[in-house]
């Protein structure tokens, strides 16, 4: 038997529905020039989802370390959204 990690079609592994939702909302509320600093994402999340601020850092990590969320220069960019 094969236990290795769940992949969806594109390489990601999956999302629990409160990060998917959280990724769906930073993508509604993604500024013109496609990019947020961590503080906007934090206020982003606490704003349309109510989460406290170690909540929205916990989901943005997340979705960073599964590779939806990358970092350039101090600000974060959506992958392929």
């Amino acid at each position: 038997m094969n236990f290795g990690v769940l992949m969806v079609p594109n390489g990601k592994s999956p999302l629990t529905p409160l990060a998917q939702e959280a990724l769906d909302t930073l993508a509604k509320g993604l500024p013109e020039e496609r990019e947020f600093t961590y503080k906007q994402a934090y206020a982003i999340l606490k704003e349309e989802e109510d989460l406290g601020e170690s909540a929205a850092e916990d989901i943005i990590e997340r979705l960073y370390m599964k590779g939806h969320l990358y970092e350039v220069e101090e600000k974060l960019r959506i992958t392929d959204y």
